[in-house]
């Protein structure tokens, strides 16, 4: 017969750890205590903490404003306020209380003198100010028969004094600190007014509400500023990635329409070698192959061009299949101006014509000094419609030299388009001006009229200039008129 097998010792049992915030169901009362407790320290710690660190360094209000009477205006503030309330709280002292003349004067200091702070550390005159005006409450309740004729517990000018420093704390500190020093200023006047309730004729709750509505005036100014901050800050986000933005077209677009520029010569190139050994007679074999194989890299070249093209091109566009424009179109663009309503003239230089004898000028700079002139044009008309407009365009040693100016509009006009939402404008033709190495100077002349000259290198050199060297009255804003 087997022997039973000895049971293991019982475990011991480990009361149940009580949870930090309240139970339901058949759950003992005891977590519910402990939960509610927790969450109550947890909180009182939280408020504490608030009310006794700022969270904001100790910076003047208004330090970040652009001119200097608004940065002096809190000091201004601040002085007039403690200029105005020593006197006049020494005098009430004095008067309605009774206070000899040295004490009223070292109690009014005492509560009014910390309101100095109030325009960068008003969280640090807070804790002056108010237990100083409960100390001389207290002060003044020795003498209960001197505050017959007086409010009760905080004179007058007290609450002033702090109605004036809750502002500037609302429009630092976070709520959380505004409700311990609201609750602060709260308890304390209930306390002070039942230690002699009959002189206390409504004026705890006066002053309970007023620090009220000065807290909330404060926060929502407080926020309010906050968020025209960030508001700028997005705009100035938006405006520097619409240029960017704006960059990045104009290059794609150059991009596109320098391909047909060189996909001309390219396949001039290919043509020729192609066709070396037939119009040649004679080459030997490895002429032959060299021929062939310029003919290839060419072939090659097209179709990379090709390829990167269909990158650049966005969505829902075709190619351009009309050739583009240069030098010979821009009188068809200056006489479209003309009937749009602006009075433009034309002064071209002869040599620039397409008859025998032009001077050569490479495509990539014929190109540019059209699309220069097309924005010019076009941001008259968007701008400043009406206005005598001169083009002036000829070969100055071996740049090419284009100048559109235009006067004043002749009645004022709103602008057709938001900023940035128009053309390409200056930056298309700054880009266009660097492709080709040359320089760009625009601005706005005395007469309201504005001016854009480009000097462009009848050949470009190898590598464009790295930037331009615009004149001092040179600006950013796509827009022909200042």
């Amino acid at each position: 017969m087997r022997e039973p097998t000895p049971s293991p010792p019982p475990r011991p049992t480990v009361p149940p750890r009580p949870s930090s915030g309240p139970t339901t169901g058949t759950a003992a009362s005891g977590p519910v205590v402990d939960g509610l407790f927790s969450a109550a320290a947890r909180h009182l710690y939280g408020l504490l903490h608030a009310v006794t660190h700022p969270s904001h360094p100790p910076t003047p209000l208004l330090a970040d404003a652009p001119k200097r009477w608004q940065r002096l205006l809190p000091y201004a503030v601040v002085l007039a306020v403690v200029s105005v309330l020593l006197p006049v709280t020494i005098t009430v002292l004095a008067d309605d209380y009774l206070v000899i003349p040295p004490t009223a004067g070292a109690l009014a200091s005492l509560q009014v003198l910390p309101l100095l702070m109030m325009g960068h550390r008003p969280l640090q005159a807070c804790w002056i100010v108010l237990p100083s005006g409960a100390l001389s409450s207290l002060f003044l309740f020795v003498e209960p028969d001197n505050m017959v004729r007086s409010i009760w517990p905080w004179p007058a000018p007290t609450i002033v004094g702090t109605l004036f420093l809750l502002f500037a704390l609302a429009l630092r500190e976070r709520r959380q600190t505004l409700l311990g020093v609201w609750l602060f200023v709260a308890l304390t006047g209930i306390g002070l007014g039942q230690l002699h309730p009959e002189a206390s004729d409504g004026t705890n709750l006066l002053t309970i509400v007023l620090s009220a509505i000065v807290l909330v005036i404060g926060r929502v100014l407080q926020e309010r500023g906050e968020v025209q901050r960030k508001l700028v800050e997005q705009e100035t986000i938006s405006e520097a990635e619409r240029a960017h933005r704006t960059l990045l077209e104009e290059r794609t677009r150059i991009a596109r329409e320098l391909h047909d520029v060189v996909a001309h010569h390219m396949s001039m190139i290919t043509v020729q070698a192609d066709s070396a050994p037939y119009r040649i007679g004679g080459l030997p074999a490895e002429a032959q192959e060299e021929f062939a194989s310029i003919a290839a890299s060419a072939r090659e070249s097209l179709t990379e061009m090709r390829r990167l093209l269909v990158v650049l091109r966005s969505e829902g566009t075709e190619g351009e299949r009309a050739p583009q424009p240069g030098l010979d179109k821009v009188q068809q663009l200056v006489e479209a101006t003309v009937r749009a309503g602006v009075p433009a003239e034309l002064s071209m230089a002869r040599e620039l014509g397409t008859g025998p004898g032009a001077l050569a000028v490479a495509q990539a700079v014929d190109l540019s000094a059209y699309r220069i002139v097309q924005e010019a044009l076009a941001n008259v008309v968007r701008h400043a419609p009406g206005a005598v407009t001169r083009v002036s365009v000829r070969a100055e040693d071996l740049d090419l030299l284009v100048l559109i100016v235009n006067g004043p509009a002749p009645e004022p006009t709103s602008r057709v388009e938001a900023k940035g939402a128009g053309g390409h404008g200056l930056v298309g033709m700054r880009e266009r001006v660097r492709l080709t190495g040359g320089t760009l100077d625009t601005g706005p002349l005395p007469d309201g009229g504005f001016r854009v000259a480009a000097r462009l290198p009848l050949t470009p050199g190898t590598e464009p200039a790295a930037a331009q060297m615009p004149s001092k009255n040179s600006t950013e804003k796509d827009s022909p008129d200042p």
